[in-house]
């Protein structure tokens, strides 16, 4: 009976990055225990008052958790709901472009967005939609319109939220739905046109089908970051003017637990996000599975 053979050169290739798993994703996860504590740094994990769930009372208690929770969801679907009809609409649109040239050209320009950081796109934005100095509203003077306050306004700002991110992003999504597409059989859209079908018939019945499995599985995938509404955006175009639409949970830790100290608090809100996150993302891929046969392994 031949002894089981084992690549141990290529087994200690792998120490490296899972030494780097193990202390920076899995090792935080034991300073989690502190949500459950009134924690005081000086005295530590071990020294601080155990308090059980008193942390997680105190969150849903504050005024403003619960508007912070629909600002996160409202936000998020919103950006769910843009993240499925642009991209698929302009790969459709892209499509149908003969120019090669042409073509490749809008598609560097949709995707060059996608590799800039927020931290850069925040400062354009900023200027851009200045009340006083920004292109839009001066373009918005040209035809008699006042000054909007896009990042300053509760009313504007959800939405500038959704267009901003959905300008950044869609460059991405738009390259897998062109994918898609290169892989229909074109034999159906020729027995399209043979049964008469025109150019809208054919995308509806043909195009449209072929890549439904691509929309199914994007969209079911994104249920996982439903509680993501994006916080290097918000954290770099929201003020306290805009708390009440633009404040979402992150944002909530991030001035909990770094700018005001609250650290139990903040991990305990950070704690039921991953809790609910979980489980979304548990559900994102059971759909997946049933309805597209994808897996993860």
């Amino acid at each position: 009976m031949r002894k089981p053979h084992f690549e141990l050169p290529l087994h200690f290739m792998l120490l490296p990055p899972v030494i780097i798993v193990l202390i920076y994703s899995y090792g935080p996860i034991l300073g989690l225990v502190i949500a459950f504590q009134r924690y005081v740094p000086a005295k530590g994990i071990s020294g601080s008052e155990w308090v059980g769930l008193d942390q997680f009372k105190y969150v849903f208690s504050l005024p403003d958790t619960m508007n912070v929770i629909m600002n996160t969801l409202s936000i998020s679907v919103m950006k769910l709901a843009a993240g499925l009809v642009v991209p698929i609409a302009v790969a459709l649109m892209l499509n149908e472009v003969r120019k090669h040239v042409f073509k490749r050209l809008v598609q560097t320009f949709i995707y060059f967005p996608y590799f800039l950081s927020w931290v850069l796109l925040g400062g354009i934005l900023i200027d851009i939609l200045s009340p006083e100095r920004g292109v839009v509203n001066a373009m918005l003077g040209w035809v008699g319109v006042e000054p909007i306050y896009f990042l300053g306004d509760n009313g504007w700002f959800r939405y500038v939220l959704v267009i901003t991110n959905e300008w950044k992003e869609f460059g991405f999504s738009t390259i897998v739905y062109l994918a898609a597409l290169t892989g229909i059989n074109p034999t159906l859209y020729e027995a399209a046109v043979i049964d008469g079908a025109n150019r809208w018939r054919q995308t509806w019945h043909v195009t449209l089908p072929g890549i439904r499995p691509i929309i199914v599985l994007l969209m079911t995938l994104a249920l996982g970051q439903v509680l993501n509404a994006g916080f290097d955006q918000v954290l770099n175009l929201y003020s306290p003017q805009v708390y009440e639409s633009g404040d979402i949970i992150d944002t909530m830790v991030y001035r909990m637990g770094l700018l005001d100290a609250q650290f139990s608090v903040a991990a305990a809100v950070g704690l039921f996000k991953s809790a609910i996150s979980l489980l979304l993302i548990s559900v994102a891929y059971y759909l997946a599975y049933r309805l597209v046969h994808y897996r993860i392994f």
